[in-house]
């Protein structure tokens, strides 16, 4: 967040980058890193009142919540999971209609009883008993996977956190079930997975988001919306909802 002026934080790298500088284009809002991949300072010839920051998605969410930056692009999953409290900071100005992912409970398929998270519950209510230890949920998503449990009443369970494939947890022994994204669902059947017929935790993509935690002053508000104007697809006075 700048004084004067907007500071906008959009992917350092991958494809994420490269989809976000096209849409941004499409609007004639061109992208500029004259550093190179190295560098994490940007700018816009055609809105030089906007500073650019190349920033890992992650960290975009949370610094959208944190105010230091004004607004970025990010996914959706990555707000809900920075914080509790992350959607309450931020506003979601505008999905880009790229980066779309599920982020999804998956069993293995040789749980046949097992569909819904009702039927999870079951099983994890008397899992310790019949195996001796916690039902074992390996996932990326901690904050996502302990709300969504929660509000299926499941508590008996024990997260171990994935650096890695989560899909091969189940197979590798390290985990029972999973919690991940998934964008056709190949990879999950490959591994022998399904997701629960009401596993579905949240619809996500990549969306263009307007932090509520920044210092918006009436100057910086009308600058916000004369810019998200240009990026089009965005709902007219956003920061009188500020």
């Amino acid at each position: 967040m700048t004084p004067e002026g907007l500071t906008l934080a959009v992917p350092s790298k991958g494809r994420l980058e490269e989809l976000t500088r096209k849409a941004f284009a499409e609007a004639g809002l061109t992208i500029a890193r004259p550093g190179g991949e190295r560098s994490y300072i940007g700018s816009m010839k055609s809105q030089p009142h906007v500073t650019v920051r190349f920033y890992p998605a992650a960290e975009i969410a949370r610094e959208l919540i944190a105010g230091t930056i004004d607004l970025g692009v990010t996914g959706a999953d990555l707000i809900y999971e920075s914080s509790e409290t992350g959607p309450d900071h931020v506003v979601f100005a505008r999905g880009l209609g790229f980066g779309e992912a599920d982020v999804i409970v998956a069993v293995p398929d040789a749980w046949i009883d097992v569909r819904t998270m009702s039927d999870l519950a079951d099983v994890a209510s008397d899992f310790r008993a019949r195996h001796g230890r916690w039902l074992r949920v390996a996932t990326k998503y901690v904050n996502l996977t302990r709300h969504h449990f929660a509000r299926a009443g499941i508590a008996e369970y024990r997260i171990v956190e994935s650096a890695g494939a989560t899909e091969a947890a189940p197979a590798s022994g390290s985990a029972d079930l999973i919690v991940d994204i998934t964008t056709t669902g190949s990879t999950l059947t490959a591994n022998q997975l399904r997701i629960l017929d009401d596993g579905l935790i949240l619809k996500s993509e990549a969306n263009l988001i307007v932090s509520r935690a920044a210092a918006w002053t009436p100057a910086r508000k009308a600058q916000l919306d004369a810019f998200l104007s240009i990026v089009g697809g965005v709902a007219p006075g956003l920061s009188t909802t500020l």
